[in-house]
């Protein structure tokens, strides 16, 4: 036990976990950001329509790209299938989407908000800008474009390790 190898390899091994702060750890703190700030732009879509935050990105993806599959708004979104499921249920049973075969390909079932999930949409956009403006409040626009770019790169990144 006294070899120096193996106690040289044990201190670099505790010294790599004496190293760790999961305060200063990115992909934590980036939980905690994406947290917070999900937390103050839900009490909007909570608070003043009832709607889920899954039913809120399910409207919010399809307010934003129209007309798609529920697999197509689980890619988008980044949500798993079943949450986008129950999403799609809940917004179905409060009219504001519809399922549809697609013209295309009838083996396809695209969903697609109607006119009263439009006006929720169009009513909800404007009051999430605003909360978002003001979690953005203080970073110069310049500060702001080096944050997407940063997220951007940073997404591209994960992609490259996801290899």
């Amino acid at each position: 036990m006294n070899n120096p190898t193996v106690r040289k390899k044990r201190m670099s091994g505790s010294k790599v976990l004496n190293d760790f702060d999961l305060n200063h750890f990115f992909p934590y703190r980036l939980r905690v950001l994406d947290r917070a700030v999900s937390e103050a732009i839900s009490s909007v879509y909570t608070s003043r329509f009832g709607l889920s935050v899954s039913q809120w990105r399910t409207l919010a993806v399809l307010g934003d790209g129209g007309v798609m599959s529920a697999s197509e708004i689980v890619q988008k979104s980044s949500m798993d299938k079943v949450v986008v499921s129950r999403a799609i249920k809940g917004l179905q049973n409060r009219d504001f989407l519809k399922r549809k075969t697609d013209i295309n390909d009838r083996r396809r079932v695209v969903l697609k908000l109607t006119a009263k999930g439009k006006r929720m949409f169009d009513n909800l956009v404007p009051l999430v800008k605003q909360l978002e403006e003001e979690c953005l409040r203080g970073l110069t626009r310049a500060e702001r474009a080096t944050l997407d770019s940063l997220m951007e790169r940073i997404r591209a990144n994960t992609d490259v390790v996801l290899q």
